[in-house]
């Protein structure tokens, strides 16, 4: 186990989560078990009705501002950002 990541949400993650962010002291090993945890964990919803987790089903993530997948190690990580899709133009 790590210590100290922060996590940012956007849009309809943030709106899920409740915060637009937050300091997870103790993280796993990777990003899906955090993103696992963190679902778990916040169980509010969007103004649609999704969850957290319906909502990470279809985010990009950032780590340290380079894109990341489910397995990548979080290992001296600082910032992980949650990014929904995004309309407009």
């Amino acid at each position: 186990m790590l210590k100290g990541v922060e996590i940012h949400y956007f849009a309809a993650a943030r709106a899920a989560a409740g915060t637009a962010a937050e300091t997870v002291e103790t993280v796993p090993d990777t990003l899906g078990e955090l993103l696992d945890a963190r679902a778990s964990a916040l169980t509010g919803t969007t103004d649609a009705g999704m969850s957290l987790r319906d909502v990470l089903e279809h985010c990009t993530f950032l780590i340290d501002g380079r894109s990341s997948t489910r397995s990548t190690p979080l290992a001296g990580v600082q910032r992980v950002d949650v990014l929904p899709p995004f309309a407009g133009g």
